[in-house]
């Protein structure tokens, strides 16, 4: 991965991303066993960017034996407190701690935006074993949603972008197309207080290297704008996962 300040400013927030980020839904592995051509139950699995663990808790209940690298020690620590029996190593996906053709699945949840692929791609088919998969994905809000399509155009209008910081489509043309991957999106949606939701949004990255007296000043005002949206306190946020998954 690229090991900037902002790739691990996570380190900064490991407790509440593990209490507030959203997990997947089982169709999301469903696709991925569908895409891949094989069964999660007794592949070795080499979840890299583990984080505080998401991808490897759900990965580890489909019967798969995941090895976890991470780069961020806070992040480590944190997945340790939640995982203490999972394997789990201090590397990046740009140099992987890990021996050539020695797993059957590489996965990247919400991580491969850090590589540099110049490098990461050469170490995923490196470690795969032949017939192996590189399996991609990310968690996006969905933005066809109203609520949430004003909330990002209040989120480019803070950090200066032009482009939506959720938008599924993108994360597909960013790819190398020389390992032909194919696609697919998974639709899902969960329902969390609104001090959740605002404890989630502060833990993006952008927001972690914006400082907490900005970060705050937004937070307020997004409380105040979604109070009248979700009166009742529970917040419906709708998500859509971009799968990619290539074959080596």
């Amino acid at each position: 991965m690229t090991i900037t300040s902002q790739s691990l400013s996570f380190d900064t927030a490991a407790a509440d991303y593990a209490a507030n980020r959203p997990s997947y839904p089982s169709g999301l592995l469903d696709a991925v066993e569908e895409l891949t051509g094989r069964p999660l139950d007794g592949a070795r699995v080499a979840d890299v960017g583990a984080g505080t663990g998401l991808a490897t808790t759900l990965l580890r209940a489909r019967g798969a034996n995941v090895i976890a690298v991470e780069p961020g020690p806070g992040m480590a620590s944190q997945f340790r407190l939640g995982l203490p029996g999972v394997p789990l190593v201090i590397g990046n996906g740009n140099n992987l701690p890990l021996a050539s053709d020695s797993v059957d699945l590489v996965t990247y949840a919400q991580a491969w935006h850090w590589t540099d692929q110049r490098k990461s791609v050469p170490e995923a088919l490196r470690v795969l074993r032949t017939g192996g998969a590189l399996a991609l994905w990310w968690n996006d809000s969905d933005s066809t949603i109203a609520w949430i399509a004003d909330q990002d155009a209040r989120l480019r209008r803070l950090f200066g972008a032009e482009d939506s910081p959720h938008d599924p489509m993108a994360r597909f043309r960013r790819l190398p197309d020389e390992l032909g991957f194919v696609h697919r999106h998974v639709p899902w949606t969960r329902s969390v207080p609104l001090d959740m939701h605002l404890a989630n949004l502060a833990s993006y990255s952008d927001f972690l290297v914006l400082g907490k007296e900005a970060t705050n000043t937004f937070v307020a005002k997004e409380r105040d704008l979604l109070t009248d949206v979700f009166p009742n306190g529970m917040v419906e946020e709708h998500y859509v996962v971009s799968l990619a998954v290539a074959i080596r």
